[in-house]
């Protein structure tokens, strides 16, 4: 049910209390602008810094060139989902050596989101949007010496740039797009900036599968083959390190409104007094998003693994690498269904069944064979779709002024894609690769508590 109106219960996103009309719950955000709340690492300027706001000509020119990020960096960390295993083919690594994949990715991003935030702050949005595509291009390019030597850490040093240009992009685009135009259209601003998104994780494993992968190692590969098939990365990282340039020089000569966030308002609400880690909610909506999007990474890394099982499908990996589009793309139509659902039942309530859909197709995956298995976990990436915006919104209910602290608390749990994908390749090591899936249901099963109970707080309705 929807949470019923009392007074002081809702706040809008700055964290000045807002009248019940403007329930959030009532009108429940996309994804996008929930996970934009959570780059509170961008700090705001004061209010004497701010600039007016821009023409809807000048935005209307804007947006579409802004657009162009999200699509970019979704297809970039979606690419990681190909490159797995085929450097766990390349090199001969076990899951968990072939796990440092995503460790290095989202360590990037739990490592430089704060100090990008800072960079933000002195040069402007725009700049800071310059400088992490002309990052994440240097990362791409080192992909090509990376490949020639033959060096696992080189990769693994590539994607730590890589991923670092992507974090300094999220902190500068995300609270760009929230603020170019009326605050009453944000919400359908990026909720287009999402879906292009959505579709660039959803066309990565396509594009990928087609050019990076070929005929599969044997474990007796000779040191040209393993030199040869890891070099078929190299074209299409440079292609990427030069198309990351080429938008880099259209966005620093771009004229883009030059905006500014107004500091947060610090009035009084619930909690207002200590730190936030003392906030229940709050913290255990942190760990929610930590087994969430552990779970997700988890399953999205090992699924072409899982699919070339001989008992689950047995296709070869460039054949697996078409169905991990169905995954990602179940999210992206997840996101629309999710965004009307959640206007219309209680988040609370919608988030557990979601969690426990996912819950039981996973553990579905682990004990049946066949197409079966096959389709439950693929089915999976449709349920995860409403899980980071929904626990995000209940972890910073009632936080008022404090909303920015708590945001980078959530902000910090994204580590979890880094740490439980790590863990869950050590696990498949041990006990086998299809019932290692058993951790992300563990997660799925925190998140229905979450939903039901550990969401709730003094200002929860019942």
């Amino acid at each position: 049910m929807p949470l019923a109106p009392r007074a002081h219960a809702y706040y809008d996103v700055a964290g000045r209390p807002a009248a019940p009309s403007c329930d959030p719950w009532r009108r429940v955000p996309p994804l996008s602008a929930l996970l934009r709340m959570a780059l509170a690492a961008a700090p705001p300027v004061t209010r004497a810094d701010a600039t007016p706001a821009p023409t809807a000509a000048a935005s209307r020119l804007a947006l579409p060139t802004v657009t162009a990020l999200f699509f970019a960096w979704g297809f970039l960390t979606s690419l990681n989902d190909i490159l797995v295993p085929h450097l766990r083919g390349v090199f001969a690594l076990s899951y968990a050596q072939a796990a440092l994949v995503q460790f290095t990715f989202f360590g990037a991003y739990f490592v430089t989101a704060l100090p990008w935030g800072r960079v933000v702050t002195r040069v402007g949005y725009q700049r800071g949007i310059v400088l992490g595509l002309a990052v994440a291009g240097v990362g791409a390019l080192l992909f090509y010496p990376a490949a020639g030597l033959l060096s696992y850490g080189l990769f693994l040093t590539a994607l730590f740039v890589l991923a670092s240009g992507i974090t300094l992009l999220q902190v500068a685009a995300n609270p760009y797009v929230a603020v170019l135009g009326p605050p009453e259209a944000a919400s359908s601003r990026l909720a287009l900036t999402q879906a292009f998104n959505s579709l660039g994780t959803t066309l990565a494993p396509l594009v990928g599968g087609l050019l990076i992968f070929t005929a599969a190692l044997g474990t007796a590969a000779t040191y040209a083959q393993r030199l040869a098939t890891a070099r078929t990365v190299q074209g299409p990282y440079v292609g990427l390190a030069v198309a990351l340039f080429a938008l880099a020089g259209v966005m620093a000569a771009a004229r883009l409104p030059r905006l500014a966030i107004e500091n947060d308002d610090p009035a009084s609400d619930a909690g207002a007094a200590g730190s936030v880690w003392r906030v229940r909610h709050l913290v255990l909506g942190a760990v929610g998003i930590f087994v969430y999007v552990g779970a997700e990474v988890c399953i999205g890394s090992f699924l072409i693994n899982f699919l070339g099982e001989a008992r689950i499908a047995g296709y070869p990996a460039a054949q697996a690498a078409h169905y991990v589009a169905y995954y990602w793309g179940g999210a992206m139509v997840g996101r629309f269904i999710g965004s009307a659902l959640l206007q219309r039942f209680s988040p609370r309530w919608l988030l557990a069944v979601f969690a426990a859909v996912a819950g039981a197709l996973t553990l579905t995956a682990v004990l049946a064979t066949g197409h079966v298995a096959m389709w439950a976990l693929l089915s999976v990436g449709l349920f995860n779709s409403i899980m980071f915006p929904t626990i995000f919104a209940l972890a910073i209910e009632g936080l008022g002024h404090r909303t920015g602290q708590g945001s980078s608390v959530l902000v910090t749990a994204i580590v979890g894609g880094a740490l439980l994908p790590l863990a869950y390749g050590a696990l498949a090591d041990r006990i086998g690769l299809q019932p290692a899936f058993l951790l992300p249901a563990l997660c799925y099963i925190y998140i229905v508590y979450y939903g039901l109970r550990g969401s709730r707080h003094a200002l929860a309705a019942a």
